[in-house]
């Protein structure tokens, strides 16, 4: 039924805009981040993403910005970047993030997930994994096996460190494993921020360890179970609206090394999900 104001005649929708007094529905922006977090094509990295979290922050005065997770983890590099779009624009709105995990949000899921003042799960979802991890093989047995002779020139001693052709070195070793301590330390500082005193203090949660959405909330590291649209109709009423966004996909490869560079993504995302038995 339209409604009348003077002379005017407006349907309700131009009323939303022209009349304070007259309040709309409230809005929730879903941001999906579902997939492996990796600057390889398909992988969920901050270029891809960029354009659909300040939509979702921007477009129609959301009143929240729901995250939807569903991530393995991947890049400590990307999921900093990506976690501090969102925290950047939730503090420059003003608008409140809630993240909501659904089979895993580990390693850099788990990253993304505390750029939220709150973390859902359901009771089966897998969270936690802090910690950093690099993986590789040797190959150097096997050439020489076969005869095949390595020559490597470089300027610089380290350039070649872990060079997968060659015999592992002690140094290369040491100097990888420093780094990581590193990243794991702007892991933990991350996630304390997040966190605070809601973190557990009985059990080491920074061991690269992870557990079910129950174990995590007696943890801390999630607030409770719940589920996305549930939640947010709990919180803002059943008439809240939802926009979804997220990153767009190609819809076709046009060349062999696109082609090359998917399956090599493919065989990686893969590899990170296996982890948690997906």
């Amino acid at each position: 039924m339209p409604l009348f104001v003077g002379r005017g005649v407006f349907t309700s929708h131009r009323m939303k805009k022209w009349i304070p007094f007259v309040k709309s529905a409230p809005r929730v922006s879903v941001v999906r981040l579902n997939g492996a977090i990796m600057t390889r094509q398909g992988g969920l990295n901050d270029q891809s993403l960029a354009a659909a979290i300040e939509r979702a922050f921007k477009r129609g005065k959301p009143d929240a910005v729901a995250l939807s997770i569903n991530s393995p983890g991947g890049s400590p590099v990307q999921s900093s970047l990506i976690a501090a779009r969102i925290r950047r624009l939730a503090d420059e709105k003003e608008i409140p993030v809630y993240a909501f995990v659904e089979d895993v949000a580990a390693s850099g899921g788990y990253w993304l997930a505390c750029a939220a003042e709150e973390i859902y799960v359901d009771p089966c979802s897998i969270v936690g994994s802090i910690g950093v991890i690099s993986a590789g093989f040797g190959f150097d047995k096997l050439i020489e096996k076969h005869g095949v002779e390595r020559r490597v020139y470089t300027a610089g001693k380290s350039k070649s460190q872990m060079d997968p052709f060659k015999p592992e070195n002690a140094a290369d070793v040491k100097r990888i494993k420093s780094l990581q301590v590193e990243i794991h330390d702007a892991f933990v500082a991350h996630v304390q921020a997040s966190r605070g005193t809601r973190l557990s203090t009985e059990t080491e949660l920074f061991d690269g360890s992870f557990w079910t959405g129950t174990k995590g909330e007696s943890l801390g590291l999630v607030d409770g179970i719940g589920h996305l649209i549930p939640m947010m109709k709990d919180i803002y009423g059943d008439q809240v609206q939802f926009a979804v966004y997220g990153p767009k996909k190609p819809i076709f490869q046009r060349f062999g090394a696109q082609l090359s560079a998917a399956f090599t993504s493919s065989v990686e995302e893969h590899a990170l999900w296996a982890r948690f038995g997906l």
